[in-house]
């Protein structure tokens, strides 16, 4: 017995599709992944980052987006939503839409089970591909521990902070942000 074979779309049919569609979806090289929703913790950790950077760099030329803009991640073969994206400068964007920007700065994932090894690896693996992506930054929900690389000179530094006690510094947007911040009214914290 023979199977069908499967439809490989292309990114003008994926980007066609995501933007009629009720729900988000991520595509990479051809295939389409629907996106399923947050825990709460994930969603509460993904605001309180995005609100101390925006409260951070109210003054700047950057701009902090949350969890609903497409970031093309590689030519025209994949596309993300991270979960918090910072843009330094005028935004570029894919087409006339508006919808997807190409030139993210620093890009946060918050890890959940289900895809905390596809953000460390081949999600990463496309991300280190963008020419403006200086920072990627991935928070546990589960811990307080936050995974940190940095490009200097083209070499991808890695850092951890396992101290609920300590900051993040984002040396690309010369600030610093307290895990107690970023970790604010999650139950693990009060133990």
């Amino acid at each position: 017995m023979s199977s069908l074979p499967k439809h490989r779309y292309s990114a003008e049919e994926y980007l066609a599709l995501d933007r009629e569609a009720d729900y988000k979806s991520e595509y990479v090289a051809g295939d389409i992944f629907a996106m399923g929703g947050a825990s709460p913790k994930h969603v509460l950790i993904a605001g309180n980052i995005a609100g101390e950077l925006r409260n951070r760099l109210r003054d700047t030329n950057c701009q902090v987006y949350s969890a609903d803009l497409r970031i093309q991640a590689e030519s025209d073969n994949v596309y993300y939503y991270p979960d918090v994206v910072v843009v330094c400068g005028r935004p570029e964007y894919r087409d006339s839409r508006r919808d997807t920007v190409s030139n993210p700065l620093v890009i946060v994932e918050v890890l959940s089970p289900a895809t905390r090894n596809y953000d460390r690896g081949d999600k990463f693996a496309h991300y280190r591909r963008l020419d403006s992506l200086r920072e990627y930054i991935l928070i546990d929900q589960e811990a307080c521990h936050v995974e940190h690389f940095v490009r200097r000179e083209g070499i991808w530094e890695f850092s951890e902070i396992d101290d609920c006690q300590g900051s993040l510094v984002i040396p690309t947007l010369d600030i610093a942000i307290a895990l107690k911040e970023i970790y604010a009214k999650l139950e693990f914290l009060d133990d």
